[in-house]
C-alpha cells in the first residue's frame, strides 16, 4: 500500500492510496500460450506441385516480366549474340582503345626531370628557359650515345617545359588552320614530326610520341574535314551531296580530288624520311578520295619505314602506321605482319651480340621501350578472334614460325618478346590444339634481353583458359617444371609456377605439387626474400589455400610451414588472414597442435599491424579474424586449459579492444559449461568470474563495459556467487555514472541499446536477494539517481526507465516471483522477506518517489506527438503494476488526457489504452471512464 500526493489542483492536496496488483504468473503464462493445431503441410517443406504449376502459369501469362535470375532462352541468346557481333564490327576502329593505349604509355614511361635535346630542335627551345651544358655532364645524367654528344654541346630543358611547349605548338597549329593559314599549320606540324627523329633520351621517347601523334592526328582530321567539305559543297557554299560511309572515288568531285592530291604532294616534298612517313600516315585516310583501295598504299609505306635505321624510331613509326590503318573501313593485315617481321629483324640485329656495361643495360631499356608497339601491332593482327585455324596458320607462317604447314611450331627460332605477345593474342582454340608445339617454340627461343620465364608463365595462363586433354596437360606441366627447375633465381621460378598452380591443383597433380613446394623451399629457406618475390609467393599460397576446404589438408603438405616462415610484411599478413578465415569457417577448433599454430599465426598478424599509422577500417578485418579464432577454440573437457588459453590471449593481444569482449564472453561460456557439469567445478567457475572481473575494466567503451558486467553478474548469480554478482552490478552502475557523451569513445549514444541494457539489469535484479543492511532497494535507487543526473538520457529513455523501475518494484512485491536463480540454495526475496512489513514499506516508498518523478517529468515535456506516446506508455505501466482504484484512475486519467491532446481522440494507441484500462476497472466505474473521455 502506498500514498500518492497530488498537488496539481493548486493549494489543495489529495492523498491517493495505491496498491500493487497481485499477479499469478503461471496462470497468465497459460492464458497467453498460442493455441496449437495440426497442419497438413510443413511450412519449411517445398511447395506442392499444384502450387508450382500455378506459379509457372502466372509467369507464362506475363511475357513482359523479366526475371534477372533466370537464364535467357535460345531465341534471346541468339539475338544478343547477333547484336554483339554487330557492335563488334561497328567498333572495329576504336578511338577509345587508342586513347587508353596512349595513357598507358605515359604512365609506364613518365617524363624525366631534365631532357637533353639536339640543336636542331629549335621549335622546342623557343620561349623556354633551356641552358647549355657540357657533353661530359650530359653523359653522366642520361643514357645516351657518347659519340653524338662529343660532336656538339647538348641543350637541356625540363620535362614540364618540353610538354608545355608541345601543347603550345598544338594550339598554334589549330589557330593557324582556322585563320586560313594552312601553310604555317603544315610547317609547324612538320617541325613536330621532326622531333620524333631524336631518340637520344630513350625514356622520354614514348611521351614524345604520344604528344607528337596528337598533333599529327589533329592535322589529319582537319585535312579530312576540309576535303570532305569540298566534296559535299561547291565553292559558293551550295550543297552538292552527302557522302555515304562507303563512298567511292566516283562520288568525289574533281575540286576535292585536286585538293587531296595537293596535300599528298606537299607531304611528299618533305626531305626527311621519318617526318614524311608520319605526315602521310596522318592524312592517310584521305587516300579514299583518290583510290578505291587505299590499303594498297600501306605496303609502300612499310617499305619506306625500312629506311629508318634507328630501331626505336622505326618501331614507333610502325606503331603509328597500325593506328592509322585502323581508320580505314576494310584493312588487310599483310602490312602488319610485315611490320612485325621487320621489327624482329631489327631486334635480332641489335641484340645478337652480347655486351657488358651500360651498353647492355641500354639494350635492355630499348627492348622495354619497343615492347608496347609490338603488343599493339600484334593485337591489331588478331583483333578478329573469329579467324579460322587455317587463317591463323597462314599468319604464323608469314611470321616465320615454320617453313611450311607441317613444320609449323618447329625449330625456327623466334624473338622472345615477339613470341610473348603472339602467345597473348592467339585464339584459345589455336593454343589448345598446339600446346606442345608452342612449348617447343619457347624452348627454341632464347635471348637474354627478355625473361623467358614470362613466356612459360603466359603459356600456363593460356592453358588454364580451356579444358584440354589430360595427357597433354600432364606433358606440358611436366616439361615446364623440368625447365624452371634449372632457374637459379627465385623470382623467375615463382612467376612460372604461379601460373600453373591452378592447373596442378584442379587436376590433382600431387607429385607436381610436391615438386613445386620442394623447389620453393629449396630456393627460399636459406636466403632473404625480396618484395617482388613475396608477391609471387603470396599468389602461390593463396591459390593453394583457396583450393582446399580443410586447413588440415594444407598443413599436412610438405614444406608448407617452412615456406610460410620465410614470408613477412603485408603478404605474410594476407596469408595469415586467409588461414584464420579458413580455420574458423568450418566449426570449432579442437586439435591442440592446430590451435597452437593458429595462435602463433595470430601473434604474427597482430605484431604486423601498425596501429598508429593504419586507418581503423584497414585493421578491422585482421582483428575480427583474431577474435573469431579465440571464439572458435574449444578444449572440450579440458576447461582449465581453455581458461589458461584465454589468459594467454589477453596477454598477447592486449591492444585489441574488441578481443577483450570476446575473452569475457568465452570465459562466461566456460563458467556456464562448468555449472552444467555439476558442483565439483564451482572453484573453476570462481576462476572464470575472476578472469572476467579483471578483464572488463580494460575495455575502453563504457557501454560495452556495462553489458559485460551485467552478463558476468548473471553468470555469477547462476553459480551461487552472490557477493561477486553484487559487486559486478555495483561496477555496472558505476560504469554508467562515469559515462558521458564527450568521453573517449566520441561516438553517438545508441539510445535503444542503452535502454535495453538497463532494462535487462532491472530484470536481473528480480533474482537478487536483498540485503537489509545496505537497503533492499539499493540498486533501484541507484538507477533512479542515474536517471535524474545523466544529461545524455533522452526523454523517452527516462520515461521507459521510470516504468522499468515501477515494474521491477511491482514484481518484487509479489508473494511469488516469476523466476529464480539456477541454483536452488539462493533464496528469492519472496521467501527471504515473507511477511516482513519493512520490506513492503521500502518498496512502496520508492514506488511513490518514482511515480512522482514520472508524472512530473511528463508534465514538463512540451506537447508533441512523442509526448503523447510517452504519456500513454506510462499509463499502461501504471495500470499493469497497480490495482485500478480511485487513486490509480486519477493518475491514469491525467495521462490519458495528455495523450488525447497530443495525439487526438482517434489515435489507435489511445483507444487501446482506454480499452485496457476499462478491462482492469470494476463494472461500476467503466461508465465513468467512458463518460469522461
Amino acid at each position: 500500500m502506498m500514498e500518492l500526493k497530488d498537488r496539481r489542483l493548486g493549494s489543495r492536496t489529495s492523498v491517493f492510496r495505491m496498491e500493487f496488483r497481485r499477479r499469478d504468473y503461471s496462470a497468465e503464462e497459460q492464458g497467453h500460450v498460442l493455441r496449437r493445431s495440426l497442419s497438413d503441410h510443413h511450412p519449411l517443406l517445398p511447395p506442392s506441385p499444384s502450387f508450382n504449376n500455378q506459379v509457372v502459369d502466372e509467369k507464362n501469362g506475363n511475357n513482359d516480366f523479366y526475371d534477372p535470375l533466370r537464364g535467357l532462352n535460345a531465341e534471346d541468346s541468339a539475338s544478343v549474340e547477333e547484336k554483339d557481333n554487330i557492335n563488334n564490327n561497328n567498333s572495329q576502329v576504336s578511338s577509345k582503345e587508342w586513347t587508353s593505349f596512349k595513357r598507358f604509355l605515359m604512365q609506364k614511361f613518365p617524363v624525366s626531370k631534365m631532357i637533353s635535346i639536339a640543336s636542331m630542335s629549335d621549335v622546342i627551345i623557343k620561349s623556354s628557359t633551356s641552358f647549355r651544358k657540357s657533353s661530359e655532364s650530359s653523359h653522366l645524367e642520361e643514357v645516351d650515345d657518347p659519340q653524338r654528344i662529343s660532336q656538339e654541346d647538348v641543350k637541356v630543358i625540363t620535362g614540364h617545359e618540353y610538354v608545355s611547349r608541345l601543347h603550345e605548338l598544338k594550339d598554334e597549329i589549330n589557330r593557324a588552320w582556322h585563320a586560313e593559314d594552312r601553310v604555317t599549320a603544315l610547317k609547324l606540324t612538320i617541325q613536330v614530326a621532326k622531333l620524333l627523329m631524336d631518340t637520344s633520351v630513350l625514356q622520354f621517347y614514348p611521351t614524345l610520341f604520344v604528344l607528337a601523334t596528337d598533333v599529327l592526328d589533329m592535322l589529319g582530321d582537319m585535312v579530312w574535314k576540309r576535303i570532305q567539305q569540298k566534296a559535299e559543297f561547291s565553292e559558293d557554299g551550295t550543297f552538292l551531296c552527302s557522302l555515304p560511309e562507303d563512298f567511292k572515288t566516283s562520288d568525289i568531285c574533281s575540286d576535292a580530288k585536286e585538293t587531296c592530291n595537293n596535300w599528298f604532294c606537299k607531304v611528299g616534298s618533305i626531305r626527311e624520311l621519318l617526318p614524311r612517313i608520319y605526315l602521310e600516315l596522318a592524312i592517310f585516310p584521305c587516300w579514299r578520295f583518290l583510290l578505291d583501295k587505299p590499303q594498297d598504299s600501306l605496303q609502300r609505306l612499310v617499305m619506306m619505314a625500312r629506311g629508318v635505321v634507328d630501331p626505336l624510331a622505326s618501331t614507333y613509326c610502325r606503331l603509328y602506321m597500325a593506328h592509322c590503318a585502323r581508320k580505314l573501313p576494310l584493312s588487310d593485315i599483310g602490312h602488319l605482319v610485315t611490320c612485325v617481321n621487320d621489327t624482329k629483324i631489327l631486334l635480332m640485329r641489335h641484340l645478337s651480340a652480347r655486351e657488358d656495361g651500360h651498353f647492355s643495360d641500354k639494350k635492355r631499356v630499348l627492348v622495354t621501350l619497343m615492347e608496347p608497339s609490338i603488343e599493339y601491332i600484334m593485337k591489331c593482327i588478331f583483333e578478329n578472334t573469329s579467324q579460322s585455324q587455317r587463317q591463323v596458320d597462314s599468319i604464323l607462317l608469314e611470321l616465320g614460325l615454320g617453313r611450311n604447314q607441317e613444320d609449323l611450331y618447329g625449330s625456327s627460332p623466334c624473338v622472345s618478346l615477339v613470341l610473348h605477345h603472339l602467345l597473348k593474342e592467339l585464339p584459345t582454340e589455336v593454343i589448345r590444339s598446339n600446346f606442345v608445339g608452342i612449348l617447343h617454340l619457347i624452348e627454341c627461343s632464347q635471348d637474354h634481353y627478355f625473361d623467358q620465364c614470362l613466356n612459360y608463365r603466359l603459356l600456363g595462363f593460356r592453358l588454364s583458359e580451356s579444358r584440354s586433354k589430360l595427357d597433354i596437360v600432364y606433358s606440358v606441366v611436366d616439361k615446364v617444371i623440368q625447365a624452371v627447375a634449372q632457374y637459379d633465381r627465385l623470382d623467375q621460378y615463382l612467376r612460372v609456377v604461379d601460373a600453373y598452380m591452378d592447373i596442378v591443383l584442379q587436376n590433382q597433380m600431387d607429385n607436381h605439387l610436391k615438386t613445386i613446394l620442394e623447389g620453393i623451399s629449396k630456393q627460399s629457406c636459406h636466403k632473404e626474400i625480396h618484395e617482388d618475390e613475396l608477391e609471387s609467393l603470396e599468389s602461390v599460397l593463396m591459390k593453394l589455400l583457396s583450393h582446399f576446404t580443410d586447413l588440415n589438408d594444407v598443413l599436412a603438405l610438405d614444406h608448407f610451414l617452412e615456406i610460410l616462415d620465410v614470408m613477412y610484411g603485408n603478404p605474410r599478413s594476407n596469408i595469415n588472414m586467409h588461414i584464420l578465415s579458413m580455420a574458423t569457417r568450418t566449426g570449432y577448433l579442437h586439435d591442440l597442435s592446430t590451435i597452437q599454430l593458429l595462435f602463433e599465426i595470430s601473434q604474427s598478424l597482430h605484431d604486423g599491424i601498425d596501429f598508429g599509422s593504419m586507418k581503423d577500417d584497414e585493421y578491422q578485418q585482421p582483428l575480427r579474424l583474431i577474435s573469431r579464432f579465440v571464439e572458435m577454440v574449444d578444449y572440450g573437457t579440458e576447461m582449465e586449459q581453455h581458461l589458461m588459453f584465454l589468459v594467454e590471449c589477453r596477454g598477447a593481444f592486449g591492444s585489441i579492444n574488441e578481443l577483450k569482449e570476446t575473452l569475457v564472453h568465452s570465459s562466461n561460456c566456460l563458467a556456464i559449461k562448468a555449472l552444467k557439469d555439476g558442483r565439483k567445478h564451482l572453484t573453476f567457475v570462481n576462476s572464470c568470474i575472476a578472469f572476467s572481473e579483471v578483464t572488463i575494466p580494460s575495455v575502453l567503451e563504457h557501454v560495452v563495459q556495462f553489458n559485460l558486467y551485467i552478463e558476468t553478474a548473471e553468470v555469477a548469480l547462476l553459480g551461487g556467487l552472490v557477493s561477486h554478482s553484487d559487486g559486478l552490478v555495483v561496477s555496472a552502475i558505476s560504469c554508467l555514472e562515469c559515462f558521458d557523451l564527450t568521453d573517449g569513445s566520441r561516438t553517438s549514444i545508441d539510445a535503444g541499446g542503452m535502454l535495453s541494457s538497463i532494462q535487462k539489469l532491472c530484470s536481473l535484479l528480480v533474482m537478487f536477494p536483498g540485503n537489509p543492511d545496505e537497503g533492499i532497494t539499493r540498486f533501484p535507487n541507484s538507477i533512479l539517481s542515474l536517471i535524474n543526473s545523466r544529461s545524455w538520457m533522452t526523454p523517452r529513455m527516462k520515461i521507459r526507465l521510470f516504468c522499468g523501475i515501477i515494474l521491477l518494484l511491482a514484481t518484487l512485491s509479489q508473494n511469488k516471483l516469476p523466476y529464480y536463480p539456477y541454483r536452488a540454495e539462493i533464496t528469492g526475496n519472496d521467501l527471504l522477506f515473507f511477511g516482513d512489513p519493512s520490506y513492503m514499506h521500502e518498496i512502496a516508498a520508492l514506488s511513490e518517489c518514482v511515480l512522482q518523478n514520472l508524472i512530473s517529468f511528463i508534465e514538463q515535456e512540451p506537447p508533441k506527438a512523442a509526448h503523447g506516446t510517452m504519456a500513454l506508455e506510462a499509463c499502461n505501466c501504471i495500470a499493469s503494476a497497480f490495482v485500478v482504484c480511485q487513486g490509480t484512475l486519477e493518475v491514469c486519467w491525467k495521462l490519458i488526457e495528455i495523450g488525447r491532446l497530443c495525439l487526438g481522440a482517434d489515435d489507435r494507441y489511445l483507444q487501446s489504452t482506454i480499452k485496457y484500462l476499462n478491462e482492469q476497472l470494476p463494472t461500476s466505474e467503466k461508465a465513468f471512464l467512458a463518460l469522461g473521455i
